[in-house]
């Protein structure tokens, strides 16, 4: 009878096993785990994935990208991606982040919408890459997972191999799905890049950073997010950093005499230096519209009330705006020199003149100049009659489209001519809107190399809305205006508690950053080809080849030929 009873049991505890093991083999068949290029972007109802090897053409001195896909019919538990480390023979690869992709909202469309802009049947897309260890994964979604390798400049060339583990839970039962990932590391070294780049921040908005909670100007958490948001600045190549003496500078006055306090404008500067994003420094605009989007210019001067200094936008005729910037402007350029700053430091006087008020826009100008002659002014412009007053010229992309004559003819006279885009412009022009093909946001820095533009800018980093959670509605309206602010257009990475979190559009842009300095290199070396390989991108301003494909045997061919 005992030997019955143990051979009953023997054979339960084997059928047991074999169960679970079905149990497993069905689990581990029905999860899809995929490889999709980085430049696609996955919906969470997207449920074909056709085959493709996962691998990735890099410089040394830049990242390695990968995005993994994750679609079950069942709810997912403790879901994770573990990386082995990248091997070449005695060589390593071992500094890598991973991220799964969140989704959010454009509730408002583009108003002029490209042709090719994208409209996922769920209403959702994909954008931040939040750095968690684990998710829970509802049933028949499908959740993208980024990989992001550091290539360290001195990194021996060849091909490095990684096993991408997928560990879950499913019903309790445990399962493991493993994917080859593979790097080939080509000759070309990339290390600071000369293409000058700004995205404006705000520092309003650190209470998205610290738990919704106000943060104290200049107090210790205040300088701590500060220098989050600049790390996160020059981990994605930005190297001009917008920095506003008015708002930084302490100010006293006795009679007609003012006394300036430069202590923490310097701190910050020397803060964004350490991090490594000056570079070159945007001095903020010390002027604004008076009224509506066609009133003339005035000036910010610093006005006590309730004991406190604040800054109040005064017409420029009247003699304490004039009185004011006679003695600052001189003390401002006294304490960049000293620092040894002033070569690099390019001064805004308001943003983006137009025809009706171009006119007070220059006379503020002329008497800035007049103060400190050899200053450099950087605007983002709308009009042509500045009289000669810019030193650097930043028009939307569609302007620089439409007047490109003109901006050559300002060039060859020896000024600095960037682009910027926000908003605008629209159509099929590339942008960083969320509802745009991945593609057209890395495009942007070909459009630089194709029209030799030095420089690009972008008014929002992280303008994230004061009456909204940033990653649910990303889209937004002007009051004053009426404009629509498309989704993603007011902020391209998302806050976390004491940091930020990248995103795939600023994955992106830092790619197309580096896809810039490989042209130019290209370009010292096979001018031509280099100039055929990116008008076959850049057909023209609003025209271009969004083959992923295609760019990424392009993209290996200059890594080739640079490594010949």
């Amino acid at each position: 009878m005992r030997k019955l009873l143990c051979s009953l049991l023997f054979v339960l505890t084997a059928l047991q096993a074999c169960q679970k093991y079905s149990d497993q083999a069905r689990i581990e068949q029905s999860l899809v785990f995929e490889y999709v290029d980085p430049l696609e972007k996955v919906f969470p109802e997207t449920a074909y994935f056709q085959k493709q090897k996962a691998h990735a053409d890099v410089a040394r001195g830049e990242h390695a990208s990968f995005q993994l896909v994750v679609r079950s019919p069942f709810p997912v538990e403790e879901l994770q991606l573990v990386l082995t480390p990248f091997q070449n023979g005695e060589y390593t690869l071992s500094e890598m982040k991973t991220g799964f992709v969140e989704f959010v909202r454009v509730g408002r469309p583009a108003p002029d919408p490209a042709k090719d802009r994208l409209q996922p049947l769920s209403g959702y897309y994909p954008d931040p890459i939040v750095e968690k260890d684990t998710i829970t994964l509802p049933a028949n979604k499908t959740q993208p997972i980024w990989v992001s390798v550091n290539i360290p400049k001195e990194t021996a060339t060849g091909v490095y191999h990684s096993t991408a583990q997928l560990k879950g839970k499913v019903a309790g039962q445990e399962f493991t799905l493993e994917k080859p990932l593979e790097i080939e590391v080509f000759n070309p070294v990339i290390d600071k890049t000369r293409l000058w780049v700004t995205n404006w921040y705000s520092l309003e908005k650190l209470k998205w950073m610290n738990e919704g909670k106000e943060v104290e100007k200049y107090s210790d958490t205040y300088w701590a997010l500060v220098k989050q948001l600049a790390r996160k600045m020059a981990d994605y190549r930005q190297n001009v950093a917008l920095i506003r003496p008015l708002d930084l500078t302490g100010y006293n006055r006795e009679e007609k005499q003012w006394q300036f306090d430069f202590t923490n404008f310097n701190k910050m500067v020397e803060l964004f230096i350490e991090e490594g994003v000056v570079g070159r420094i945007e001095g903020g605009h010390i002027g604004s519209r008076l009224g509506n989007w066609s009133s003339d210019f005035g000036v910010f001067v610093p006005q006590k009330k309730d004991g406190e200094w604040e800054l109040v936008n005064t017409p420029f005729h009247e003699a304490e705006a004039r009185e004011f910037y006679q003695q600052f402007m001189p003390a401002l350029v006294d304490n960049l020199k000293n620092k040894g700053w002033y070569d690099s430091y390019l001064q805004h006087i308001a943003d983006e003149p137009i025809e009706s008020n171009f006119n007070s826009y220059v006379q503020i100008a002329k008497f800035v100049k007049k103060q400190v002659p050899d200053i450099k002014i950087i605007e983002a412009c709308h009009t042509h009659n500045l009289e000669n007053t810019v030193d650097v010229w930043v028009p939307q992309l569609n302007f620089m489209h439409q007047s490109y004559d003109f901006y050559q003819e300002r060039a060859e006279a020896g000024d600095e001519i960037w682009y910027y885009t926000c908003l605008a412009p629209q159509g099929n022009y590339a942008n960083r809107f969320i509802e745009l093909p991945l593609i057209k946001t890395r495009i942007l820095h070909w459009i630089n190399f194709k029209y030799d533009i030095p420089g690009y800018l972008h008014w929002g980093l992280n303008f994230w809305d004061e009456n909204q959670d940033p990653y649910g509605e990303t889209s937004g309206i002007i009051i004053e205006s009426g404009n629509t602010l498309p989704g993603g257009d007011a902020w391209i990475v998302y806050p976390n508690q004491g940091a930020v979190y990248s995103s795939i559009r600023l994955e992106a842009m830092r790619d197309g950053i580096v896809d810039h300095e490989l042209l130019k290199m290209f370009e010292e070396k096979y001018p031509e080809e280099a100039r055929e390989l990116a008008r076959q991108v850049v057909y023209r301003f609003d025209h271009y080849d969004t083959s992923i494909p295609g760019f990424r045997e392009k993209r290996r061919k200059i890594l080739e030929r640079l490594s010949e």
